[in-house]
């Protein structure tokens, strides 16, 4: 379901205080960043912000859960962005307090995310030339007697 321009910006104003928060399409929704970390999704007009087990609670005590999504076998998949309370609309500043949050949540991630990548770039350095060697060994035939 497409997200209006209305909406979109409405969110844009809410979360000024924020910084330079932007918005890009994405599967019919929007996301929403700040820098280019993706800490908000908006599909149907309802914003959801990312959680881990830091901030899940204060939604779960709001009664808020996950965005799901029917996938194409039928079963219902869920992503880990929970939607923001309407309440939290009237109080642009209690807005932005959880949305520092997801972006906190997103940081992690994304650190995450590196330090990964650095320990596969780090095997791939020490294997260097051994992996090169043992790939050439195998692709030469067999010596025949």
């Amino acid at each position: 379901m497409a997200v209006s321009a209305e909406y979109k910006e409405f969110i844009l104003e809410q979360l000024e205080r924020l910084g330079p928060v932007r918005m890009r399409g994405m599967f019919g929704g929007s996301g929403v960043y700040l820098d280019d970390l993706m800490f908000g999704v908006i599909f149907g007009e309802t914003l959801y912000f990312k959680v881990d087990d830091r901030n899940r609670a204060d939604y779960e005590a709001e009664d808020m859960g996950p965005f799901t999504f029917e996938m194409k076998n039928g079963d219902v998949g869920s992503l880990k962005y929970y939607e923001v309370p309407e309440r939290l609309y009237d109080d642009p500043d209690e807005l932005v307090q959880w949305a520092r949050k997801s972006l906190e949540v997103m940081m992690d991630v994304q650190a995450e995310k590196r330090a990964k990548a650095a320990k596969v770039l780090e095997r791939k350095a020490k294997a260097g030339p051994k992996k090169k060697v043992a790939k050439k060994l195998a692709k030469k035939p067999a010596k025949k007697d």
